[in-house]
């Protein structure tokens, strides 16, 4: 059969051997590139933000054309549907998971479809899981009160984890931000006494320290754009403390306001924000260290001590032993 191929297409066995090693070359090559590109964890961030940029261009220009838009695939029209029949979707209270979704991150038009879809659907599969282990692989409870019991948990945790999921996204990004906001906040010192204007400083430090903290550069860039496409500058602002819910950043935004509506020097009330800040952040870490001594109490005793104990007073009890079996024999 490969003989009657390489006749086909007059090719001897030396060329398809010449071929196939080009082609396992060419597959290492890929491979090897493969491993050692490097991603860009800011791709489907500059994605999202495009999305947001669009989106305002569309509502300034009065373009509400959106019917039909939010739905991508059978799974959305699935979520939705099921969403729509069990009346869901509710005005305050869209607004309410909104808001929570984009401190996690998510500002997806179809985000809430998929909380809420989830949110709804979970404890029934956590509560089937633990049904399908009693039931029907053996699980060793005997009371049927306990079973039930469990399974009623089992529901409540399901109905739980989707906010306790959210929040433990949301809280990892108010961690991240505020390691990064003193350095943020030197480069826009640095950006406001070379002459930059507002937007052209928080539009370049969003793309200066996108390698640091991705996430607070994602912020800083949206603000940016809602600042050039939104009519009130103060609602851009107002839009970045309540997006992230965070201590910092809404002292950040009080300042900006202030100078936006008094016309105090920029470079003066953030220098004074960046010193706060890291004093603020040299503290916590001599608090954590002035912790740590109390915090390494147990593991010694549990792990460091007996070790210690055994090395030290180990020769001492074999000596001892050896010297009473030579007494005993």
């Amino acid at each position: 059969m490969i003989s009657a191929i390489l006749t086909l297409f007059h090719f001897s066995t030396e060329d398809a051997i010449a071929v196939s090693a080009a082609i396992s070359v060419l597959a290492a090559l890929w491979a090897v590139w493969n491993t050692m590109v490097i991603r860009d964890p800011m791709a489907s961030r500059i994605r999202g933000l495009t999305q947001r940029r669009n989106t305002l261009r569309a509502n300034a220009l009065k373009k509400q054309n959106r019917a039909g838009k939010d739905l991508r695939s059978s799974g959305l029209s699935l979520m939705r549907g099921a969403v729509t029949k069990l009346k869901l979707m509710r005005g305050d209270r869209i607004e309410q998971i909104s808001m929570r979704l984009a401190r996690a991150g998510w500002r997806s038009r179809d985000a809430v479809i998929v909380y809420l879809f989830t949110k709804a659907i979970l404890p029934f599969v956590f509560a089937g899981a633990a049904f399908m282990f009693f039931f029907f692989f053996g699980f060793s409870v005997q009371a049927p009160a306990a079973r039930l019991l469990i399974v009623a948990i089992a529901f409540v945790f399901g109905f739980m984890g989707a906010d306790l999921w959210v929040k433990n996204i949301a809280d990892r990004r108010v961690k991240e931000m505020t390691k990064a906001m003193p350095d943020a906040l030197d480069l826009l010192v640095i950006c406001a006494e070379a002459g930059l204007s507002l937007d052209a400083a928080i539009t370049r430090v969003g793309n200066e320290i996108a390698g640091a903290s991705p996430v607070l550069a994602e912020e800083f860039s949206l603000t940016a754009i809602e600042l050039g496409f939104l009519p009130n500058r103060q609602a851009a602002l107002n839009n970045l403390m309540n997006r992230t819910n965070m201590a910092k950043l809404r002292a950040l935004v009080n300042s900006l306001m202030q100078t936006e509506r008094y016309g105090t020097p920029l470079a003066n009330a953030l220098r004074v924000l960046a010193s706060e800040f890291r004093d603020e952040r040299i503290m916590l870490a001599e608090e954590k260290a002035a912790k740590l001594p109390a915090k390494m109490t147990v593991p010694m005793i549990i792990f460091i001590l007996p070790a210690l104990f055994l090395v030290l007073g180990g020769p001492a009890i074999i000596q001892v032993m050896n010297t009473f079996s030579h007494k005993g024999g």
